[in-house]
Order: C-alpha cells, then sequence, then structure tokens
C-alpha cells in the first residue's frame, strides 16, 4: 500500500513556465516509487501566465485540493490601470520602459506588508482547511514548495500542529535569494522573513534545494539535513515534439530575460560579428520567447539588430521545446548577483536533453559552469569577456557551415526527472523510517 504525501504547491496547471514543473513533475512520478502524491493548491489564481500544456502530466485519479486565495496582484492591476486579461506584472524582474511609482510601491509594499511574499493572505484559510482534512484523511508526510514561501510556512505550522514528517523544497533560497535585497525592507520585515525561515530550518526533518552552492549558504544559516535536488528533463517533454533541420543558424534563449542578466557584450559581438560576415546577417537569427526586459529590446535596437531578432512572447510550453531543438546555440545567462554561483535555472537541464552547444555568461566557477564542463555540451564565460565569447560563437558558425548544427548525444540521464524524484521518494522514506 502506497504511503500518502500532502504536497503543497500554489503553482499547478494551468500555471504557465518553470515554476510549475517542480511539483508538476514530483507528482507525475512519485507513485511509481511507493507513495501517493495529494496536491494542495489555489482555487482561482492569478498566474503571470497560462499553458494548459501542463494537464498532460497530471495523473489519472490524483487527488488534488483547493482552496481560495486572495490575490493582492487582482486590486493591483485595477489601481494601476491594467486589464484583468494583462499579465501579472513582475517589476523586480522585468521592467517596462516607462518605471510607473505604483510598481515601485508594489515592490515596497510587497516585501513589507506581505510576508513572505504576495500570497501570504492564504496562510491562514490553508491552514484551517487543511487541518480539517488532516483530521479526516491523514497522510504520512508533508512536501512543500517555495518560493512562494506561503508553501513554506503552511507545511511549518501543519508539520507543528500535526507532528507529521515534512520536507522543505527550495527552487530559490528565502533571505539569500537574489532579488531579495530589491524588496526594500524595512528591519522589522527583514527580521520577520529570517524569523520565518529559521523555524523552517528547525522544523522541516529534511531541506532540498536546486544548487550545490545554495547547498552551503543555507549550512551557513544552521539549516541542517539539506540535500541537491536538481530541476531535471522529462524525457516524455520530448516525445512528440517537431523537429525539422532549418537552413539557418538560430540562437535562442526560452524563459525571463531580466535586466539582472542582460548580455550587451554579447549582443556586441553578434552586432560585429554580422558586420564582419555580412552574408550571415540574412542566415542569423536570435529568438526569445518569453518576458524580456526593454533594456535588452533597446541595445538590440541600438545595435541594429532588430531584424535579427524575434521575440515571440510566453509560449506554450511545447513551442518553447520546438525552438530550442532548432536552435544552433542555446543562451544561459546567469542572474548578476551575489549568489549567481549557485543559480542553477530549470532550462539547462532541457538544454542538456536538447544536446545543442550551450552558451552560457556568468561566474567561471559556477555550478552552471561546472555541469558543462563535466557534460561538454557547453561553457560558461564572464559577461564582459567578449574575445572568449566571440571565439565560441564563431566555432559553432564554421561548424555550421560545414555540418551544420552540432547535437550532443551524451548520456545524461543522472539529469532525468525521474532520478531527481527518486532522491525525493528516499528522502521521505528516511523522514518516516526516524
Amino acid at each position: 500500500m502506497s504511503r500518502r504525501v500532502l504536497i503543497i504547491t500554489y503553482y499547478w496547471p494551468p500555471a504557465g513556465g518553470i515554476g510549475v514543473q517542480r511539483c508538476l513533475k514530483f507528482a507525475k512520478y512519485l507513485r511509481q516509487y511507493g507513495w501517493e502524491p495529494v496536491i494542495y493548491t489555489a482555487k482561482n489564481a492569478l498566474y503571470s501566465y497560462y499553458d494548459k500544456n501542463g494537464y498532460k502530466d497530471v495523473p489519472d485519479n490524483l487527488e488534488v485540493l483547493k482552496n481560495r486565495i486572495i490575490e493582492p496582484f487582482g486590486f493591483y492591476k485595477w489601481i494601476s490601470g491594467r486589464k484583468k486579461s494583462d499579465p501579472v506584472p513582475n517589476p523586480i524582474h522585468v521592467r517596462s520602459k516607462k518605471t510607473r511609482f505604483l510598481d515601485r510601491l508594489a515592490v515596497w509594499i510587497r516585501g513589507n506588508l506581505f510576508i513572505p511574499d504576495a500570497r501570504s493572505l492564504w496562510i491562514k484559510p490553508s491552514v484551517r482547511f487543511l487541518s480539517k482534512y488532516l483530521k479526516d484523511y491523514p497522510v504520512d508526510a508533508i512536501l512543500s514548495d517555495g518560493p512562494p514561501h506561503t508553501n513554506t510556512v503552511i507545511a511549518c505550522r501543519l508539520s507543528k500542529k500535526f507532528n507529521i514528517p515534512w520536507l522543505a523544497d527550495f527552487q530559490d533560497p528565502w533571505t539569500q535569494v537574489d532579488y531579495y535585497k530589491l524588496l526594500k525592507l524595512t528591519r522589522w520585515a527583514d527580521r520577520k522573513h529570517r524569523k520565518l525561515e529559521q523555524e523552517t530550518f528547525g522544523t522541516a526533518g529534511a531541506i532540498t534545494i536546486a544548487s550545490p552552492s545554495w547547498k552551503k549558504d543555507l549550512e551557513t544559516l544552521n539549516a541542517r539535513n539539506i540535500h541537491v535536488l536538481y530541476w531535471g528533463y522529462d524525457e516524455d517533454d520530448f516525445k512528440d515534439l517537431k523537429y525539422e533541420p532549418v537552413n539557418r543558424f538560430i540562437l535562442s534563449h526560452s524563459g525571463l530575460l531580466g535586466y539582472d542578466r542582460s548580455p550587451e557584450v554579447f549582443l556586441e559581438v553578434i552586432r560585429d560579428l554580422l558586420t564582419e560576415r555580412p552574408l550571415w546577417k540574412k542566415r542569423l537569427n536570435m529568438i526569445f520567447p518569453g518576458s524580456v526586459d526593454y533594456s535588452i529590446r533597446d541595445k538590440i535596437s541600438e545595435l541594429d539588430l532588430t531584424d535579427n531578432t524575434v521575440f515571440p512572447g510566453n509560449l506554450p510550453r511545447p513551442q518553447a521545446l520546438e525552438i530550442t531543438l532548432q536552435s544552433s546555440l542555446l543562451l544561459l545567462p546567469l542572474n548578476k548577483a551575489e549568489n549567481a554561483k549557485g543559480r542553477i535555472p530549470g532550462k539547462l537541464f532541457e538544454y542538456l536533453r536538447a544536446g545543442r552547444p550551450i552558451l552560457c555568461l556568468g561566474p567561471e566557477n559556477s555550478d552552471v559552469a561546472k555541469i558543462l564542463r563535466e557534460t561538454h555540451h557547453g561553457k560558461c564565460f564572464e559577461y564582459d569577456d567578449y574575445q572568449n565569447i566571440k571565439k565560441y560563437i564563431i566555432k559553432y558558425l564554421d561548424l555550421f557551415d560545414k555540418t551544420g548544427s552540432v547535437i550532443f548525444k551524451d548520456d545524461i540521464s543522472i539529469y532525468s526527472v525521474k532520478n531527481q524524484v527518486r532522491k525525493v521518494a528516499s528522502l521521505l522514506n528516511e523522514l518516516i523510517e526516524k
């Protein structure tokens, strides 16, 4: 008989983007390792964008509990003059060209009045709702995923109340996350964040986090029993994708491209290469699916690269992956932040599975750089390393001329989602055996 684990997650289909993938894949594969997932999620969440393709990964007969959430973003869109259909704004990462006073105010309010995050009004109703559920339908363990760390706080309170073993998963750190300093926190708010974080470390039976460097960072905050859990790639996501060789050199980046990872020097290299090799002006395209900061769009226009660049906006996941497969070179800029060494974007593993060469921008001693060295799938350069970035791109332009796009076929199965979920199941087993 399977053991039951309550998974607390704000992101769930039809949410789009990378954030939903973590718990969705947990739910998809945990049954294979003897655990029956029970999902708890928000009933009327306002996601940045929507993608119904996620429903294909939801297991048959999965129990999904939903409870209403009060989202401040709905009110915010109304007072800022945005339409109901507009995406939820993210002024921390991607800015509009004209920075609004209301956007700056929203950042302050989000950091100081909504703790740990904008979904905090969901905490008390969720604890009440799940307390009633657990009295009638007990579970063997709890698994939460943050951010949003509202999930973390809900799980912490339930674990303490019912003495249920708890695995706290961190996609990103809490007070060590790169945007924490951008929240303009008061001393009171900072103390509140740190108190909740320490309560998590003291209550959770085990913690998982997305990179080795971030594991070490958490240890400096006295967290214990921490394990690295990579995002991984799911082979099923690539089964039915269309791949047709093209006669253009496509250079792409999928996902959020914020001002904190603006690749100015890389774009200058592209401009210079097209000047030096004019024939490539009609053969090279840059495609950036997802949200792109205005400063990057302006830089592309300033460098006269508009005709070579496509901004498709937020695409359904299969379409974004198809662009990845069509690409000759994949761009992976890491956040320009103090903790960039530990930043491993989820798309890295999809890039590895696609088998296309990867050009990473960020610290040469980063966790991503180490993975690229070990897999031989790419290389990491400092953002301002003009000469080596240029040499690397020329290498693949020349190979494209001779043989077409380079495709790696090394065994990277250690980074599969199935292997990552096996780790989750093993940790859950250890927690209940204690």
